[in-house]
């Protein structure tokens, strides 16, 4: 959808993005996107997924000395 037609039918581009992403074309080229709610979260979601994931495997592969986990939670008042 060119970026003319998106703001005379802004209402309709909404609609459309609820059910699958809308392509925001300038001089036909791609520039934006437009996507419903709750695809938003979904990827949001998948993205903190991937974080949580590369951090974890950042964490197995160093090779630094461990701190305990009682040790931890004493020195937090937690146990």
């Amino acid at each position: 959808m060119s970026i003319t037609n998106a703001r005379a039918e802004f209402p309709t581009a909404i609609a459309k993005a609820k059910k699958s992403p809308v392509h925001i074309l300038k001089h036909g080229k791609p520039v934006a996107v437009l996507i419903g709610n709750s695809l938003y979260e979904k990827m949001l979601g998948a993205m903190e997924e991937l974080d949580d994931i590369a951090t974890f495997d950042r964490a197995i592969k160093d090779k630094s000395k461990n701190i305990p986990w009682e040790s931890i939670k004493k020195e937090l008042g937690l146990s």
